[in-house]
């Protein structure tokens, strides 16, 4: 005992000033309490001011609250006001209070939820979302559910078990064996199909020039009358709102006919998924539930915090095979056991404010949240269509898109609107056309909220149209 070195830095002995959370609590209610007033993306000066983070690491270890202050004073102001009201870029939702508040708590208790002896809570309310969330979408009974990052990571999950499900049907075994010696499967999806879908494609060896693309139509939905036979060798890759657009492909038609031959269906549902529990905008996912997987995020339109994607398998066994693992230390359970749906082991427990966002805010609570989403986007368009504005696509859930007069025009208004700090929007093309895009995805978005955006809209289109002049 004699060989160790009893004069390092013990931090784990150093009693707690308590006051420090104190502190913390007291900036981030103020962040809460003032979000609509700031400006919804920072100011050239507060971007600046982050070179006061650029430095050397220090040799000694700063005061707790000088570190809470620079947050709060430098780190604040160079925040994206995506939980207000007057952000509609990249299909951010907002964050539910009992959500927000229960992530509180889930920080502070910092569980791994990787397996069920390492967070029995974690994995008891994964078990109680998973039922609630099938239960929910109406999908089938038993689908397994996993919790992930985001929708990206969800969708590689979803072409994992398809793709290994698919060959071990032609007798081939992927994960001992590997891609090298593979017999091909096709893949079948959209020319629109959303980057992240070619992203787990790569990485899964199966390629973006091997693919058969399908051509779209003029709101972004495949093309049915162009898909080639498919088979049971077939992996086909659905959208349940495209990225720019909104638009639903044709679940009905297309899940029938793939179900009839034996392929796989995959349907990209990051945003679009949670129309499936409207009345209202039902029809747009009709027979989504005949698909094998589904990939959704609980961040975007049901506005739980960030980061919380969920993968939905239909086959349960082909999901756990794709992505679990062994390990002598590994201790699986009788009980739910998170790592089997997912591909990382540690992880945080994301279960904890989803289950608080779905308590809080229970089935007739969801559905008015997508309704109230989608019926402030149709005002949106209306609004703008009144002021001169061109809407580009059929509002047929929450996604607006808009051109003004040229592209040149549309590009430099987008820019205005971007550093006006009152709203912020995003900018897409489709087929070389450049257009504002509009995703209005938090449940703090009001009508004046709008309406002052549509100002924000006026107010370039009238600067830049005096310079262009």
């Amino acid at each position: 005992m004699s060989g160790y070195n009893k004069t390092i830095y013990k931090l784990g002995n150093e009693s707690i000033d308590f006051s420090i959370y104190e502190e913390a609590k007291k900036y981030a209610i103020d962040y809460v309490k003032n979000i609509d007033s700031r400006n919804v993306y920072p100011t050239d000066k507060a971007i600046d001011n982050l070179t006061i983070f650029f430095e050397d690491m220090p040799e000694s270890g700063a005061e707790t609250f000088e570190i809470l202050r620079m947050l709060n004073d430098y780190g604040s102001p160079a925040t994206v006001a995506q939980t207000g009201g007057r952000y509609f870029g990249l299909v951010n939702g907002g964050a539910i209070p009992a959500a927000l508040a229960a992530k509180w708590i889930a920080d502070v208790w910092d569980q791994n939820a990787v397996l069920n002896v390492t967070s029995p809570i974690a994995s008891a309310l994964e078990d109680v979302c998973e039922k609630w969330i099938v239960n929910l979408l109406k999908l089938p009974q038993g689908t397994a559910v996993g919790f992930v990052g985001g929708s990206s990571a969800a969708t590689l999950c979803g072409i994992t078990a398809a793709r290994n499900y698919l060959l071990k049907k032609k007798g081939y075994d992927v994960a001992k064996k590997g891609i090298f010696n593979a017999p091909p499967i096709r893949v079948v999806l959209s020319e629109e199909a959303h980057s992240t879908v070619f992203k787990a494609l790569s990485i899964l060896g199966l390629g973006s020039e091997r693919v058969e693309m399908v051509k779209s139509d003029s709101q972004g939905r495949i093309d049915h009358s162009q898909i080639p036979a498919l088979d049971d060798n077939t992996l086909l890759i659905l959208q349940a709102g495209n990225v720019n657009t909104g638009a639903f492909d044709n679940f009905d038609l297309l899940c029938k006919e793939a179900n009839a031959k034996g392929a796989w269906v995959h349907v990209d549902g990051a945003f679009g998924l949670w129309a499936r529990v409207s009345d209202e905008f039902g029809h747009l996912t009709k027979s989504l539930s005949l698909a094998d997987s589904w990939s959704v995020d609980a961040h975007k339109t049901l506005n739980v915090p960030y980061d919380c994607g969920i993968i939905l398998c239909r086959n349960r066994t082909a999901l756990t095979d794709a992505l679990h693992m062994e390990g002598s230390y590994i201790i699986y359970s009788e009980k739910r056991d998170g790592m089997l749906y997912t591909m990382e082991m540690s992880r945080r427990a994301r279960s904890v404010e989803l289950w608080a966002t779905l308590k809080s805010l229970g089935k007739n609570g969801v559905k008015a949240l997508v309704e109230n989403l989608c019926e402030k986007a149709r005002y949106f368009a209306d609004r703008l269509k009144d002021n001169g504005f061109e809407v580009l696509n059929d509002v047929c859930f929450n996604q607006v898109n808009v051109y003004v007069g040229d592209d040149t025009a549309t590009q430099n208004i987008l820019s205005a609107i971007q550093h006006s700090g009152v709203c912020w929007c995003g900018g897409a093309s489709r087929f070389g056309k450049p257009f504002i895009r509009i995703s209005v995805c938090s449940y703090k978005t009001t009508y004046e909220d709008i309406d002052m955006s549509v100002k924000a809209f006026v107010n370039a289109k009238n600067i830049i149209c005096r310079i262009i002049v």
